[in-house]
């Protein structure tokens, strides 16, 4: 799915906490749908030069934090970000210890240059880097792979790391019974 930050915004300009909380508003109406699946939800900003940080944190990330919490299977991410708002989001990302997928998406919805606008902490990160590299892992394959290198004895780590994942919008997570399997929001994120 995909969103038009501009036709949401009517200017190539976004700017204000007050501002932000309409796009927010707009946004969530725009999504009220729920897929069946978990899918990307494109927040392409293809046309807007500037984006405030206080817009930002009250549209996007906003939006990130309402679709996490509702366990929502649309998983925000940023798309056509030109460099200065790529810097607004970093500022956010780390002021909040969070971070957020990033790509460039064509007319055709193809995704190229996804990456990770953010830090997480080390075992995060790593963890996230296994999925992506395996295309996809549940908490026990993860076990059995890495827990001697890891010096992990349990899965109850490895499940702790996907879900935080999972939390951030990092990744999407699929169940099959009282089975979780975890893939890549978007192949390609590093």
């Amino acid at each position: 799915m995909i969103i038009y930050m501009k036709d949401l915004v009517g200017a190539d300009i976004l700017a204000g906490a007050v501002n932000g909380k309409a796009v927010f508003a707009n946004s969530v109406s725009k999504t009220s749908a729920e897929p069946k699946e978990p899918t990307a939800l494109f927040l392409d900003f293809s046309g807007i030069e500037v984006a405030t940080a206080s817009a930002l944190r009250e549209s996007v990330i906003a939006l990130k934090a309402y679709k996490r919490s509702i366990g929502s299977n649309l998983y925000p991410v940023l798309a056509n970000i030109n460099d200065n708002i790529e810097d607004e989001i970093r500022v956010l990302m780390d002021a909040r210890n969070d971070a957020i997928i990033a790509c460039t998406l064509d007319g055709d919805g193809r995704v190229s240059g996804a990456r990770l606008i953010g830090d997480l902490d080390p075992k995060q990160a790593m963890t996230f880097r296994l999925v992506v590299r395996l295309n996809g892992a549940d908490a026990g394959s993860l076990m059995k792979k890495f827990g001697e290198e890891e010096k992990t004895t349990s899965t109850t780590a490895w499940n702790n790391r996907l879900a935080g994942l999972v939390q951030r919008g990092l990744l999407r997570e699929f169940t099959n019974g009282r089975s979780k399997f975890y893939r890549p929001l978007l192949e390609e994120a590093s």
